[in-house]
């Protein structure tokens, strides 16, 4: 049973004749996305882990997308209806989109078992433990004979839009050169799989023989890496050019 979001009004705390459970089914499996509280935030979602397994996409609670004003989102790229409906109950709806995806990207919607999001988005629960991680969605029950706790609480993150899953990686970054600087490191991984955009691995002072470690989400698998291409910029025009390089670039992939 693939619980979408389950509703969290007049179901939350009650006993679990009431509600979803994973006394339910053989194999229960969750997406929350809307599980802030009904007052004030108006979350219509469930909150608690109640499966077997729990995927809190961004936290559970607020998707991004879902925070674009409300005229271009009811003028929705899917029509009107659609459009009303997401401006409505956006957070909501996205669990079924998430699954939609899912059945897509047989590889896509990595979850990763942690205690809270923050610690999460912090890289603390990377990279997944020796048994893997579930994949959110219509491959979730692949998981089913691994489970080892009796509540597991997965956090990943999404995109804005349609196609929405992401690849994590932890990009770490050693410089070279004579001089620190000010400014920012921008890395892009290519792969057998594609290639991702830039992302900032960090910025401000940028020390020589230093190293930086950041958490990228990105919107392809690239597979097996075949280059990492590195950029780096001054905040301002430095009048003695300054020369930086990478020493080293490490590319850890989160599923294995």
């Amino acid at each position: 049973l693939s619980g979408l979001d389950p509703a969290q009004p007049y179901f939350q705390g009650t006993p679990i004749e009431v509600r979803l459970d994973k006394s339910d089914a053989d194999f229960v499996d969750i997406i929350h996305t809307d599980s802030a509280p009904t007052i004030p935030n108006l979350g219509f979602g469930i909150s608690p882990a109640i499966g077997h397994i729990d995927f809190y996409p961004n936290g559970g609670e607020q998707m991004p997308g879902c925070g674009k004003n409300p005229v271009s989102q009811i003028v929705d790229l899917d029509g009107i209806w659609e459009g009303t409906r997401d401006f409505v109950a956006c957070n909501h709806l996205r669990s079924y989109k998430y699954y939609s995806d899912s059945i897509l990207y047989p590889d896509g919607f990595l979850g990763y078992p942690c205690a809270s999001y923050d610690l999460f988005q912090s890289g603390s629960c990377f990279p997944c433990p020796e048994e893997g991680c579930p994949n959110m969605g219509h491959y979730a029950d692949k998981f089913k004979d691994k489970i080892k706790k009796n509540f597991l609480k997965l956090y990943l993150n999404t995109g804005e839009a349609r196609d929405f899953p992401l690849w994590r990686y932890k990009v770490t970054v050693t410089l070279s050169g004579r001089s620190k600087v000010k400014g920012y490191v921008n890395v892009a991984l290519y792969g057998s799989g594609g290639n991702t955009k830039q992302f900032q691995i960090t910025k401000g002072t940028l020390k020589p023989d230093n190293t930086y470690t950041a958490y990228i989400d990105a919107e392809v698998n690239v597979g097996k890496v075949t280059k990492v291409k590195f950029l780096w910029n001054n905040n301002w025009i430095n009048p003695t050019f300054p020369k930086l390089g990478a020493a080293t670039i490490t590319v850890e992939a989160g599923q294995n």
